[in-house]
């Protein structure tokens, strides 16, 4: 279950979680200068949170549940396990990053409605129309962050918006997203457009991935 794009990838954001039911994780990033070459850690191990229901399997990793274990799905305030490209850097000012987002309040809403042809992609509404979606400017959190391109199915109802943000503090889970301390979140938008990716996971499913991720990781 190694993803295409994890070979080719030279960062590594590991976030891990005890269980799947908790909201507490530890992040730890990880590099490497190619394909063949090993891992390496960067820094150490830091505190992050998770969707304040834990973890659920995300779509494209729904074979990898085993019994008792949730896939994710929307609104159950679980953040999608798995690993996913991360995407473009977003925040309330603007950044010489490529493909920066700015947002605005009412002018960056992410569309959480399956019924919705544009569900988990952010949209400036037309003058005049309405989305359902999460107003991002307004949002205090967004003021800082990433997307992380988590693939869902709006048939399947699998989840949307998922980002990694600003932490309201080490013991609030999110509503689905990745958050972690702002000068942390900071560092690493910086890897926005590197073709870095994400691994989202509990300790216990780490083995699942044997060979996908750094050795010697618990």
């Amino acid at each position: 279950m190694c993803p295409a794009f994890l070979a080719s990838a030279r960062s590594l954001v590991l976030v891990t979680a005890d269980t799947m039911e908790t909201a507490r994780a530890r992040i730890r990033l990880f590099e490497r200068s190619g394909p063949s070459v090993a891992w390496q850690p960067i820094g150490r191990a830091e505190p992050a949170v998770v969707g304040e229901n834990g973890l659920a399997w995300g779509d494209t990793f729904r074979g990898m549940a085993k019994a008792g274990e949730a896939v994710k799905t929307e609104g159950d305030r679980r953040t999608p396990a798995g690993i996913y490209r991360i995407g473009r850097s977003f925040g309330a000012a603007p950044s010489a990053r490529p493909g920066h987002l700015v947002l605005r309040p009412g002018r960056s809403i992410c569309v959480d409605d399956p019924a919705s042809p544009a569900y988990n992609t952010i949209l400036s509404p037309a003058p005049g129309a309405t989305l359902r979606g999460e107003d991002m400017g307004a949002e205090r959190l967004y003021r800082r962050g990433l997307v992380i391109d988590y693939p869902s199915d709006a048939g399947r109802r699998a989840g949307s918006c998922i980002f990694l943000h600003v932490w309201r503090g080490p013991a609030n889970g999110t509503a689905g997203c990745v958050a972690l301390p702002e000068p942390r979140v900071a560092a690493l938008q910086e890897l926005s457009g590197r073709g870095a990716v994400i691994a989202i996971l509990p300790k216990r499913a780490l083995d699942r991935f044997e060979g996908c991720l750094p050795d010697g990781i618990r």
